[in-house]
């Protein structure tokens, strides 16, 4: 059910994306989602984003920039070793220079850079370019 709810909430940044929508709001929220947008921030591909009330129903609202293409989060269950990172990146991605693949490890919610530079692996999350 947790990645369901992360592929609607991506679905709708890429919906409002295309129609130059400044701001989205997301619900129903977890606690993957903020992890994700946080990766999605750090990297510049939006501009910010606010939690309100986590602890019921609660909503994100994300402020957009403008540069996310596409963002999906895988359905299934995909695990990935540390050595197989690169190889995954080069099949989901359209090229080397921009894009993440998001990867649950035991370190916490990484992006595919930071997950190689630490040597981890885990299951693959969604990615986003």
């Amino acid at each position: 059910m947790g990645r369901r709810i992360l592929n609607d909430a991506l679905r709708s940044i890429v919906n409002a994306e295309k129609r130059s929508k400044a701001t989205v709001e997301l619900k129903p929220i977890s606690n993957v989602i903020s992890s994700f947008l946080n990766i999605m921030k750090y990297r510049g591909y939006i501009k910010n984003y606010e939690v309100f009330d986590p602890h019921r129903v609660g909503r994100i609202t994300v402020e957009l920039q403008g540069r996310v293409n596409d963002a999906r989060a895988l359905t299934y269950r995909q695990d990935i070793k540390a050595k197989d990172i690169e190889k995954y990146k080069t099949l989901k991605l359209p090229t080397h220079q921009w894009g993440y693949v998001v990867i649950s490890t035991p370190d916490g919610i990484l992006d595919h850079e930071e997950a190689i530079r630490r040597n981890v692996g885990g299951q693959v999350l969604g990615y986003f370019h």
